[in-house]
This record gives structure tokens, C-alpha cells and sequence, in this order.
């Protein structure tokens, strides 16, 4: 029986090797070289492969971040090989210890958008935007999973340390507000993972604003980018939400622009903050005719 499946990342330094079964049900480890790695003689092996960089394990995984000294192709199968040899032969992977709770405190928040609040936790949840529309969108996200046991969540938002959640009209916030802050709480603090970055799909609305392309793009989009970001997004971001730059046409000086977690699906607040960030453009870029388009995400 294949004991091992190979599996690939939306970050192509990053490979998977998932296991028939688990080999760390209840915590999740992040090493970046090999004095981190007291906990985990498995890690401590892999990290004599000159080509290690980071070593993720969690659940049913051991996901590898490899420097480009190598290509994939030519090593995995033989990491692999190795992964497999090591536990056939009754290696440990992780060193049991108690575990303890993680010190944590969560807030619940308003927004302007009256089916989402805001919950703020004391700690890093993400470097990178998760948004879950449902339950299938989740493979990325296991609190953002956990949370759709609630049949009261109709969406998950997760970036940095805060997640927005969109209710259905079938519950008050009054309701429930204390049951979902409590249940995030003692998520994290039995630590798991909020959001398993190696997972993450980068959406078509977020690649327009990778580097790569910022400089294909024209003079007036990236001044619109970098006011978006300096200006528009922390304030967005306050209230439990997000915007991405989506495209300006010249000819009839159009901006659209994707809303995403609390700022999503209100019509109130989505005319709301069209008309401010129409405004800021307006005066920071001396263009009257400037009109923007919010997309809900």
C-alpha cells in the first residue's frame, strides 16, 4: 500500500507529502532550520538535505519549502522514498509533549455592514486573505471549515489577526456573537492552524496586483494601486474588510474596484465607500471625471 502521496502547492518551492493516516493530529509545526528542531528528529533528518529550507508538519503532512538549488522532479520522489523509510523503521516525528494552551484573547467587533461582525484575536492568523463563500471553498482554512458548523455562517473572511464572519438573517448577532467569539478562542488556543498558507489558491483579482504585473500596468493604474493601498486598505481593513484593485479603463476613466469580507454584499456601505474612495481619486489624482465601480468578491 502507498503509504505516501505527493502533492503540489500553489507556491512551487513548497511540496506536500501526505500520509495514509496521521502522524500529528493535534498540533501543527513550523521549522526553519535545525536547531528548531528538538521537538522533531524527523525534521532534524531533513534538514541534511542541502536543500531544505523549511519543514511545515501538520495533521497528515509534511510539507517541504525547497531553495532553488534544485528542481522538484529531481528530488521528490526520493524524499518521499526517505519520508517513508524513516517511519517504516519506527522513526518519531514529533516528540510528545503536554500540550498547552496557547495564550489568546479574542473581541468581537461591529462593522458597517450589519450581518458581519468582526472577531479579533491577539494573535497572527494569516499573511495572506482567505475568503470563503461556503463550506467547499475551505480547503485552505480549517477554522474558517470549523466555523460552517454553525448554520448560522453564511461566509468566512480570515486575514492577519481578525475574521469577519457574514450571518444569515435566521440569528441575531446578540445570539451568537459570544458562542463563535468563545469557539475561535479555544481554536487557537489549542493550537491549530487558522489557515495552512501552502493551500492557498491565489484569486484572479489578487494576481492583478502582484508585483510582476504592477509594472505592465499603466501610470494611472499603479498611482490607483498605491493610493488603494496606502489610504483605502487599512481603513477598509478596520472595519473587517478588503479591497483589491480590478482594472481603469482611460477611455471612460472607470475604476473598478472587488470588495471582499464585511465591505461585501451591503448596499449601504458598498455606496458608502464607492463614493470615498470616488472622492480620493478624484482629488489625489486632479481628475474630476474619475467614477468607481465596487464589485462585490
Amino acid at each position: 500500500m502507498k503509504l505516501i502521496t505527493i502533492k503540489e502547492t500553489s507556491n512551487p518551492s513548497i511540496l506536500k507529502f501526505e500520509f495514509s493516516y496521521f502522524i500529528c493530529p493535534n498540533q501543527s509545526f513550523e521549522f526553519k532550520n535545525v536547531d528548531e528542531c528538538a521537538d522533531s528528529p524527523l525534521a532534524k533528518q531533513l534538514f541534511y538535505l542541502p536543500f531544505v529550507k523549511t519543514v511545515y508538519i501538520s495533521g497528515n503532512f509534511i510539507a517541504i519549502e525547497k531553495f532553488s538549488i534544485v528542481e522538484w522532479n529531481d528530488v521528490k520522489h526520493d524524499v518521499a522514498e526517505q519520508l517513508e523509510n524513516y517511519v517504516n523503521a519506527g522513526g518519531s516525528v514529533i516528540i510528545e509533549k503536554e500540550i498547552k494552551k496557547i495564550a489568546v484573547t479574542v473581541y468581537a467587533e461591529s462593522t458597517p455592514n450589519p450581518s458581519v461582525m468582526k472577531f479579533v484575536a491577539s494573535r497572527m492568523l494569516t499573511k495572506q486573505i482567505v475568503e470563503c463563500k461556503n463550506i467547499d471553498e475551505t480547503t485552505a482554512s480549517p477554522l474558517a471549515k470549523a466555523l460552517f458548523s454553525f448554520p448560522y455562517v453564511k461566509e468566512v473572511f480570515i486575514d492577519e489577526n481578525y475574521v469577519s464572519i457574514t450571518k444569515y438573517t435566521v440569528s441575531e448577532w446578540q445570539e451568537v456573537t459570544n458562542e463563535l467569539r468563545t469557539f475561535i478562542k479555544e481554536f487557537i488556543e489549542k493550537g491549530n492552524i487558522a489557515v495552512d498558507e501552502t493551500k492557498i489558491t491565489v484569486l484572479q483579482q489578487q494576481e492583478k496586483q502582484q508585483i510582476s504585473n504592477f509594472d505592465n500596468l499603466d501610470s494611472t493604474s499603479q498611482k490607483i494601486i498605491n493610493i488603494i493601498e496606502e489610504y483605502i486598505k487599512p481603513a477598509v481593513a478596520s472595519d473587517g474588510g478588503n479591497i483589491l484593485f480590478d482594472s481603469y479603463t482611460e477611455e471612460d476613466k472607470k475604476v473598478k474596484v472587488v470588495l471582499q469580507g464585511a465591505c461585501s454584499g451591503c448596499p449601504s456601505s458598498t455606496f458608502t465607500l464607492k463614493n470615498g474612495i470616488e472622492n480620493m481619486l478624484k482629488e489625489m489624482l486632479h481628475d474630476q471625471e474619475i467614477t468607481v465601480e465596487a464589485l462585490n468578491g
